[in-house]
């Protein structure tokens, strides 16, 4: 019986001994000290210090002189990519086009791995495609889509008209975001909801909340799982939870509401008939990709990637205005001399003839570089990235923040110019949507959202900073999953007043 006990034991021990052990010729990386913990607490603590992940990310490249370095974050062996051109390489090879099959994702997903963002394979290839095939068959990158922005437009420009001069945060109270979220809404759900409506005020309130509850990486419930058993309020396990069920609720009745009025004619009217017309034709089919649960995964995933980054990026934009005058003025002298009419909205076709405008925005979000952390990826096989060897199944994480200051391919890059853009400069440098195979799915809607926000903006209204020294923009940013401004408020002045 103690041979038999001690044979166990044996075991036990060099399975995790194994399953701790660094593989050979693999990225250097902090000591693994911890079994079932790793690098976890340094990495929390490192990033509280440095003010977010990717600051620490950038420490530990220089610490341990090497662009690619490893952590081990609770059992999951995590490689850290940094550079530009290791950024462009990671994206372009389709070894690295997987996502992470772990606790965390599987959480968000009501245990189970569905939607587009997090999962790969066959399943992702079928989705994808159907979504975006479905998108452009109701309007996504067509006139209605800028049909439909410029609705959205106006609206705004109404609204910070009716503010008659005071001093205001455009990205606070959801002004650009309800825009933002009402264009998606429309090809989704196929109608618009208006801004005071509940239903609203409750998206963006789950909104918020989950923002709050994890970072990038999924925060300590991806590491260390097994928290949740002993601290479920703590780890936001619990929070997290109930956050999945109110979103997953909230989209259901609209879901159900397409499902009661449901008729093939109205394929063509929005994601969710398009979805439902699929899905019953292959009522049946044992190995079917299309339900219910994946539909609401999906249109989580439309909303969660498609509408803070594009708003956020907007706010940004303005703010940058009030922050560099001068830049606002040469916007200002372009645009008009390509909008001549009163009141006329500039157009997004006419993008190609206001170079320098095109360029301010590219800047601003190269130099702010929202998504700091790309990722997570996961390797489909056994590979190398550059001279170190990457066993199949490593989460593999991008730092999108060190690529787009990288001073080999940036002159200056701590520096906001938007000349470097000047005239489609850099432009193949450049990737704030991505790039390869999993490249955002937003990203048409994305550009034109931003561009058309901020020239119809600019169309109207100079932008000047409040007297008050609290409004003051600033340029560091919170952290978060996406990085966003801190509160501040800039005064709209109509041109001509």
């Amino acid at each position: 019986m103690e041979i038999a006990t001690i044979l166990i034991l044996t075991v036990l021990v060099m399975v995790v001994l194994n399953k701790f052990r660094r593989p050979n010729n693999y990225p250097p990386g902090p000591t693994w000290l911890v079994p079932f913990v790793g690098n976890s607490p340094y990495l929390r603590k490192l990033s509280k210090k440095l003010g977010g992940q990717h600051r620490a990310f950038e420490f530990l490249a220089k610490e341990l002189k090497s662009p690619i370095f490893s952590l081990k974050l609770g059992t999951e062996n995590v490689v850290v990519g940094m550079t530009h051109s290791i950024a462009k390489e990671i994206y372009s090879r389709e070894e690295f086009d997987g996502r992470p099959d772990n606790f965390f994702i599987r959480l968000r997903t009501m245990g189970t791995r569905l939607g587009v963002t997090c999962t790969d394979g066959k399943f992702w290839t079928e989705q994808r495609r159907f979504v975006l095939r479905q998108l452009r068959n109701i309007g996504y990158g067509k006139s209605v889509m800028q049909t439909r922005i410029n609705e959205e437009v106006k609206e705004v420009l109404d609204i910070i008209k009716n503010k008659n001069g005071q001093p205001i945060w455009p990205g606070g109270s959801n002004i650009i975001a309800t825009s933002v979220v009402n264009i998606l809404w429309t090809f989704t759900t196929g109608t618009k909801i208006k801004r005071n409506d509940p239903r609203l005020l409750k998206f963006f309130e789950l909104l918020q909340k989950r923002s709050k509850a994890f970072d990038i990486s999924g925060g300590i419930l991806s590491h260390m799982p097994w928290l949740r058993f002993i601290a479920p309020e703590a780890t936001g396990y619990n929070l997290i939870n109930d956050l999945n069920s109110k979103f997953y609720g909230f989209f259901l009745e609209y879901v159900e509401e397409h499902l009661r009025t449901y008729s093939d004619a109205k394929s063509n009217d929005d994601l969710i008939y398009a979805f439902l017309k699929e899905m019953k034709k292959r009522e049946g089919q044992a190995d079917s990709t299309f339900t219910i649960k994946q539909l609401i995964m999906i249109i989580l995933d439309i909303f969660l990637g498609g509408s803070q980054i594009t708003s956020t990026s907007i706010d940004l934009v303005l703010m940058t205005m009030v922050i560099y005058p001068e830049v606002q003025r040469k916007c200002h002298e372009e645009l008009e001399k390509v909008v001549a009419a009163d009141g006329e909205l500039p157009s997004f076709a006419d993008r190609h003839r206001t170079p320098y405008i095109d360029a301010v925005i590219n800047e601003v979000l190269r130099f702010y570089s929202l998504v700091d952390i790309g990722g997570p990826r996961r390797t489909l096989k056994d590979c190398h990235l550059r001279d170190f060897f990457i066993p199949k199944g490593t989460t593999v994480l991008i730092g999108l923040s060190d690529a787009q200051h990288d001073e080999s391919i940036w002159d200056d890059p701590q520096t906001f110019n938007p000349e470097r853009f000047f005239n489609g400069k850099m432009q193949n440098q450049f990737f704030p949507f991505g790039l390869g195979r999993r490249k955002c799915l937003g990203d048409n809607l994305g550009k034109e959202c931003i561009y058309q926000f901020f020239t119809g903006i600019l169309n109207r209204f100079t932008l000047h900073k409040s007297d008050k020294e609290e409004d003051a923009p600033s340029m560091d940013l919170l952290p978060g999953i996406i990085l966003s401004p801190k509160p501040y408020k800039i005064v709209f002045k109509q041109k001509g007043k």
